[in-house]
């Protein structure tokens, strides 16, 4: 069933698309006096990390400042404050600053469970993306909404702008190389922020079936418009943003995404990952510089190191041969792939460019959502040619982002 069946309330009464690009760009987290009056009285759950910051003030001493009773904090992959490695599990903790338990979202579990939120009236989430298919924080948001449609937690969402949200590109993912860094059909660059892509998630009905049917059953008794309602999700618009907007990120959001060099690169780089090219883990600029050690030496060198936030990163401590691109913007709305092809090209072994799976599939198909763009790659196709190919299913993913948009284009 593809229907809203969670009340949808947003900042303002309707959409607007009337908005002012000469005045900031505020984020949903900075309108405290729309939504603190209505969780004061509530034990909140807070999904959050180190983006969730209101000014330099991170949300949970804001919110606590301002009488909220936080009594849970929820954490993504890096964890609460964002040192961890990317694909690293992380623990259950204590914030040392609050005392708040802190509840892991990434490693053992993905889902809250009955039990994280049985002592929990409202839930809230406030994350900065950085609008990639494959960067995990949609994964957990639609984890963390079927968490309280299943758990009938009312769920309050404080969007923020996506620094990646001026374009659409890359393959759509075909859903039998559904994982966790890619759940449903959407092109690698969905051009949607948090909350817009909230609503289609509910609205595609991507929901698991468990959370679908609570809904239903909430849908069946109750009154559609009813403010007393047991069970709903509500978005926090931010104010000044459009789809056109370049929107400047005040906290890095991972530790390899540093600056929006970084993020405009990262779409097309973060497809090295895998192949047996560094994506400049390990580096100043990672997703910005890239190479291997095999490739030929009258190329850009670098040497990847262990730091925090890439511990291990491949090559480490060998130099690696490949390309900077530091100084070229990307912010050009396309999916760039000439890199990669070209990386293939020049690697010596071409039967290992691609990280071979120790079971299952490739990672690299996984981040691209299907088997085809790895074979296009393989059979020499071009950079244009391949762009074509996914223009069919990106038009009409198009079609059905327009029914969720919450921003001008």
């Amino acid at each position: 069933m593809k229907l809203f069946l969670w009340i949808i309330i947003l900042s303002c009464s309707l959409p607007s698309f009337a908005q002012d690009t000469s005045q900031p760009i505020i984020p949903g987290a900075y309108r405290t006096s729309v939504y603190v009056p209505l969780l004061k009285g509530k034990r909140i759950g807070v999904f959050a990390n180190q983006t969730s910051v209101i000014d330099n003030t991170n949300l949970i001493d804001t919110l606590l400042k301002l009488g909220v009773n936080i009594i849970k904090i929820f954490s993504p992959e890096h964890g609460f404050r964002g040192n961890a490695d990317a694909g690293a599990s992380t623990t259950n903790s204590t914030d040392s600053a609050t005392h708040i338990p802190i509840i892991s979202l990434y490693g053992k579990k993905n889902k809250p469970t009955a039990d994280d939120l049985k002592d929990v009236d409202v839930l809230l989430f406030d994350i900065q993306d950085v609008g990639v298919r494959f960067y995990t924080y949609i994964s957990s948001l639609q984890y963390f909404m079927e968490a309280a449609a299943e758990n009938r937690k009312p769920m309050m969402i404080l969007d923020r702008p996506n620094p990646n949200g001026f374009y659409i590109d890359g393959p759509v993912l075909d859903t039998n190389y559904k994982s966790f860094i890619g759940m449903q059909p959407i092109p690698v660059v969905y051009g949607m922020t948090i909350g817009e892509y909230a609503m289609m998630i509910s609205g595609e009905g991507w929901l698991s079936t468990d959370a679908a049917n609570k809904k239903f059953a909430w849908y069946k008794n109750h009154a559609q418009n009813s403010a007393d309602t047991p069970f709903h999700f509500l978005v926090i618009k931010c104010q000044n943003y459009n789809h056109g907007s370049r929107y400047q990120l005040p906290v890095k959001p991972s530790p390899n995404l540093p600056d929006m060099g970084s993020i405009y690169w990262y779409p097309s780089i973060g497809f090295f990952e895998g192949t047996n090219i560094s994506e400049g883990r390990g580096t100043d600029e990672p997703f910005q510089i890239f190479g291997a050690p095999s490739l030929p030496k009258n190329m850009y060198a670098f040497t990847p190191a262990s730091k925090q936030g890439a511990t291990s990163p491949k090559y480490v401590d060998q130099t690696c041969y490949g390309w900077s691109v530091t100084n070229i913007r990307a912010d050009d709305g396309v999916l760039h792939l000439q890199y990669l092809i070209d990386a293939y090209k020049l690697f010596p072994n071409k039967d290992s460019f691609f990280i071979k799976p120790k079971a299952g599939d490739y990672f690299f198909n996984k981040l691209a959502g299907n088997s085809i763009l790895m074979q296009q790659i393989k059979d020499g196709k071009t950079e244009t040619e391949i762009h074509a190919s996914w223009q069919p299913a990106l038009n009409k993913f198009k079609q059905i982002r327009t029914k969720y948009l919450l921003y001008d284009e």
